[in-house]
């Protein structure tokens, strides 16, 4: 929840520069507790508080992280996908967030 590296994985052949976009994503999650793409709605020009994109060490404010929370609403971490489109990143994104609440149900 305190927004620290605890895995990560990059596919064979994906960009090395997905790599640092990926980390962003789930760390703008965790620092807002939203998904990533959410927090455009707060820096784009005309917003109220343009720029902030370039608060917190940079944010990534485009789709591919997602906050999680166990069953009580704690947020416990967040995940960050970067490598294909941005389609694609939010649907491994959310795909990885079902699967850990399958996880925390059975538990």
């Amino acid at each position: 929840a305190g927004g620290h590296l605890t895995a990560f994985r990059r596919m064979d052949g994906a960009f090395l520069g997905s790599i640092d976009v990926a980390i962003k994503k789930a760390n703008s999650s965790i620092l807002f507790q939203m998904n990533s793409e959410a927090i455009f709605d707060f820096c784009k020009p005309g917003a109220q508080a343009p720029g902030l994109e370039r608060s917190n060490g940079g944010l990534m404010p485009f789709g591919g992280g997602i906050p999680l929370f166990d069953d009580g609403g704690t947020m416990i971490g967040a995940i960050g996908v970067s490598g294909g489109a941005v389609v694609q990143d939010v649907e491994v994104a959310e795909a990885g967030r079902d699967a850990l609440d399958a996880v925390l149900r059975a538990a």
